[in-house]
């Protein structure tokens, strides 16, 4: 576990590109020019990141330039898109038109992708109809570029007065079918026979890495108006333009060789140059290319294949926490601050919720009396329903937890196998269920206790179970009582053993006490937690699926 306050590396990089429909029109002669501009939220200011390229008079602009961007599962990250109309030349955007923005979280888009959203002004209203469209992929450093150079001869000429303005565009497919820009070549004026300048451009982002799958070429004719006319595209693989110098690719315009019998082709590209090089260090160089070694799929591989994470809550509601009426209690509701349990549930929840599209949590508790028959219960939902104790979003739990309190009597003792053991069961269906949905579920369970455990030997026993189920533990210490037993749930200074002498298939608890996340602010503090306590649970979840020998959205491999 990092220390806390240290700064954690990023997890990975991810790849965002960009697409908007229905743009207001700010042009009156013409359409609007925009340009996307990507911020990240640091502290309480928004920072730019980076910016597209200017789309001209165009209201369903797919930008071609991507933004890569860090990666953290244990931190919320927010992001904004503000797109503009840009008509002038400054850097400033305060002079240029605004066509609406998004907020959202990173972790939102990776789970959506593609992500779709309303753009809204800056007063909050709807920016006309238009929306926003964000996909994103996993980016591994390093890795095959592709240098190349391509040229075309008697392209079909589009325009009355002169000859064709044509460009390239080169896109890859999406797993829904869709295509995607990945490149946009600069436009050469006049010209049916243009040569485009040389260019580079990463593997993964012409074939996501797979160089059998195809890449499609597209040229178009440029109107000033942006009105475009396709002339004619092709669609090959990276294997196959790896063998291609030379060669002419028919330039077919599908729509008019539907209407037209004698129709063949609107010209020729031709593949001038194409090779692979290694990447080092900014520089393109004909560097040997590795053996390509197969690796352990990544926390992200699962996500995009579709994997959600169910996040459940435990409250320790035991007498030691204190007398909920009374301002030192570690369960009095201060309207004016939350207490631990609150920022805990906040915190945590906050980065977890954006992995789960139906956004219902169970929320529990442990160790009180609880009505109608005021008996003590080890496992209660705090919505008072059994059947349903599902809250809606983590204000739905915070919400149900407030209600709790002054409803129950807090007693004891402080069991908390009961809580792991429930949420086991659900992570053994879905274990069962992965010999036909593959690496779809995994489950955390959010512990929150003041005290030490009382039937340690039973929790014991139940996290060795647990181990070998989609499932991790957090657990966070409440208060100022002595959590030195529950060092030993951790594993980190050992193999977490059952009574029995069985230790844990592997490492899924995760334990911190609050105290040692104190900071300026509860903010701040809980903020900090987070990133602790979550910061393991995605080599937890690769662990989990390496051990089951499992693929990102593939089933179970059948044993014979």
């Amino acid at each position: 576990m990092a220390a806390p306050g240290m700064a954690s590396p990023p997890m990975s990089k991810v790849e965002l590109r960009i697409s908007c429909r229905k743009l207001i029109n700010k042009d009156i002669i013409s359409k609007s020019d925009p340009c996307a501009v990507l911020y990240v939220n640091q502290g309480t200011q928004w920072i730019e990141h980076g910016r597209t390229e200017n789309v001209q008079n165009s209201l369903d602009p797919d930008f071609a330039k991507a933004f890569s961007i860090d990666y953290m599962f244990e931190e919320v990250q927010k992001v904004k898109v503000a797109v503009y109309d840009l008509d002038n030349s400054t850097p400033q955007l305060e002079d240029d038109d605004f066509l609406g923005q998004i907020e959202c979280t990173l972790g939102q888009i990776v789970v959506a992708s593609p992500f779709q959203k309303q753009l809204v002004l800056k007063n909050g209203k709807p920016a006309g109809e238009g929306k926003i469209l964000i996909r994103s992929e996993e980016v591994n450093e390093g890795g095959e570029v592709a240098v190349c150079t391509f040229k075309a001869r008697k392209l079909e000429n589009k325009d009355f007065l002169g000859k064709s303005d044509p460009y390239l565009e080169i896109l890859r497919g999406n797993p829904d079918g869709s295509w995607q820009v990945v490149h946009r070549t600069e436009v050469v004026k006049n010209n049916l026979n243009p040569h485009w300048r040389p260019f580079t451009i990463p593997v993964h982002t012409l074939c996501g890495g797979d160089k059998s799958k195809p890449v499609k070429f597209d040229v178009y004719d440029w109107d000033s108006d942006g009105s475009h006319d396709m002339i004619g595209g092709f669609t090959v693989s990276v294997k196959d333009l790896e063998a291609s110098i030379g060669k002419e690719f028919p330039c077919v315009n599908e729509h008019k060789k539907a209407k037209k019998k004698k129709y063949v082709n609107s010209g020729f590209v031709i593949v001038d140059s194409f090779r692979l090089s290694g990447f080092d260090g900014g520089r393109c160089e004909a560097l040997p290319v590795a053996r390509e070694v197969k690796k352990a799929p990544s926390f992200l591989e699962f996500i995009y294949g579709g994997m959600q994470i169910n996040f459940t809550v435990g409250v320790d509601f035991t007498g030691s926490n204190g007398d909920p009426t009374s301002p030192v209690s570690l369960h009095y509701i201060n309207p004016n601050q939350p207490n631990e349990y609150m920022q805990a549930i906040q915190a945590v929840g906050a980065v977890c919720q954006d992995y789960d599209t139906d956004k219902m949590f169970p929320a529990l508790g442990f160790g009180a009396r609880i009505p109608p028959d005021n008996k003590v219960s080890h496992e209660f939902a705090m919505n008072f329903n059994p059947q349903n104790p599902f809250c809606a979003g983590i204000q739905g739990v915070v919400q149900a937890y407030q209600n709790c309190v002054p409803q129950i009597q807090l007693w004891g003792p402080t069991n908390v196998s009961p809580i792991i053991h429930h949420v086991a069961k659900f992570a053994e269906a879905a274990q069962k269920e992965e010999q036909s949905k593959g690496a779809h579920a995994y489950f955390v369970l959010l512990l929150l206790t003041d005290g030490v455990i009382t039937d340690m030997d039973n929790t014991r026993r139940a996290i060795v179970h647990a181990s070998a189920l989609p499932m991790s533990l957090i657990i966070v210490g409440v208060g100022g009582a002595d959590f030195a037993d529950m060092e030993m749930l951790d594993g980190d200074d050992g193999v977490l053993k059952a009574p029995n002498g069985q230790p844990v298939h592997r490492d899924i608890v995760q334990f911190v006490p609050f105290r040692d996340f104190k900071r300026v602010s509860d903010a701040s503090s809980a903020a900090e937690l987070a990133k602790n306590v979550l910061a393991e649970v995605p080599q937890q979840v690769i662990h989990y699926y390496n051990w089951r020998g499992m693929q990102p959205n593939q089933p179970i491999p059948q044993t014979t």
